[in-house]
C-alpha cells in the first residue's frame, strides 16, 4: 500500500525555484538567478552602480562620477575628489585599469582610465573627451515649493532626469516646511548632491542649476521673458495648448496644499498663465513631473 507523501509547508530550496524560473523566462542559455548582486536599496542622492546579469557573465556599466574642481584635458592625470574616491575606491572596488567616465558640468563626457586605486586616494588618466548632445532644446525652470520629506527629493531627482535645466525651491504661506538659515542651507546642498547625483545616473553632463531657495513673492517679482505658467485646477486653458516662441518655461507648482488664492492672484498680476493638466487633483510631486514630461513631449525632446 503506498502511503500518501507528505506535503511541505516550508520554504522550496532555493536551487529549485531559480531553476524553473530560469526555464520559465529565460527560455535558451541558463541563467543562474540565485548569483544575481545583492544591493543596499537606493535612495534619492546614493550612487550606486548598475549591475547587468547576463547568460554566464555579469556585465557592469561603466560609472560616471562628477569632478566639478578638476580641468578634464586628455592626457591629464587627476586625483578624484574625496567623494568619488570613495565610490570608486571603497564601494565599487574597482582595480587600475579599470574604466570611469567623468564630467564637470561642461556639457563633456571624459573617459578615463584608473592608474591606482584604494580606499582613500584614486587617481585616473583621461584618455578621451566627447561632447553630450542630450540637453533638451527647451530651457525649463522648475520653480517648486518645497513639499515635506522624501518628496522634494523625488520631483528634484525625476524632474533632473526629465530635462529641467534650473530650479528654484520657494516658500509660500501653505508650505509645510520651514527651517532656519543653517538648516536651509545644509537641505541645499542635500538637494545639489542628489542633482548630481541624477546627472549621474541619466546621462546629463551639464548639471542644472539650483538657486538659493525664496520667498514666492519675491520670485514672481523678477522680470523675465520666459513663458510663465502655473498649475492650477481652476484654469480653462489645457497644458496641450501652449504656444512657446523663445523656447523658455517657467513653471510654477505649489505645495502640497496648492497656492492660496491671493497668491495665484499675484501669479497672474505677474504675468503666469493658469493652465489645466486635467479633471483630477495631483499630488505637488505627481503634477510636478507630469506638466514637465508632457511639456517636454510636445516642445522639448521627449518622444
Amino acid at each position: 500500500m503506498l502511503r500518501p507523501q507528505p506535503v511541505s509547508t516550508g520554504t522550496r530550496p532555493q536551487s529549485l525555484i531559480a531553476e524553473k524560473l530560469s526555464g520559465l523566462f529565460f527560455p535558451g542559455p541558463s541563467v543562474k538567478l540565485t548569483d544575481t548582486v545583492q544591493t543596499a536599496p537606493e535612495t534619492p542622492g546614493s550612487r550606486r552602480a548598475t549591475v547587468q546579469c547576463t547568460a554566464g557573465k555579469d556585465t557592469m556599466r561603466i560609472p560616471r562620477i562628477y569632478e566639478p574642481a578638476a580641468p578634464l584635458a586628455v592626457d591629464t592625470e587627476i586625483s578624484l575628489s574625496e567623494d568619488g574616491a570613495n565610490h570608486v575606491g571603497r564601494v565599487l572596488r574597482m582595480e587600475p585599469g579599470e574604466k570611469i567616465i567623468l564630467f564637470n558640468g561642461d556639457g563633456y563626457d571624459c573617459e578615463a582610465q584608473l592608474t591606482a586605486s584604494d580606499k582613500k586616494h584614486v587617481t585616473a588618466l583621461i584618455t578621451a573627451r566627447t561632447e553630450v548632445k542630450n540637453e533638451s532644446p527647451l530651457y525649463l525652470h522648475l520653480a517648486q515649493v518645497i513639499s515635506r520629506g522624501e518628496r522634494m527629493e523625488f520631483t528634484l531627482q525625476k524632474s533632473v532626469e526629465l530635462g529641467v535645466a534650473e530650479i528654484t525651491p520657494l516658500i509660500s504661506s501653505r508650505c509645510g516646511v520651514r527651517l532656519n538659515a543653517e538648516r536651509m542651507e545644509k537641505k541645499e546642498e542635500q538637494w545639489r548632491k542628489i542633482i548630481i547625483s541624477a546627472c549621474e545616473q541619466c546621462g546629463r553632463a551639464t548639471v542644472p542649476k539650483l538657486n538659493p531657495t525664496e520667498d514666492l513673492e519675491k520670485f514672481l517679482s523678477e522680470k523675465t521673458e520666459d513663458l510663465c505658467l502655473n498649475l492650477n485646477p481652476a484654469a480653462q486653458d489645457s497644458i496641450k495648448n501652449l504656444q512657446i516662441g523663445n523656447r523658455r518655461v517657467r513653471l510654477l507648482i505649489g505645495s502640497e496644499g496648492g497656492l492660496s488664492d491671493s497668491e495665484i492672484a499675484l501669479a497672474a498680476q505677474s504675468g503666469y498663465h493658469d493652465i489645466l493638466l486635467g479633471p483630477r487633483v495631483l499630488r505637488t510631486e505627481t503634477a510636478s513631473l507630469v506638466a514637465i514630461s508632457i511639456i517636454q513631449a510636445f516642445h522639448g525632446d521627449l518622444t
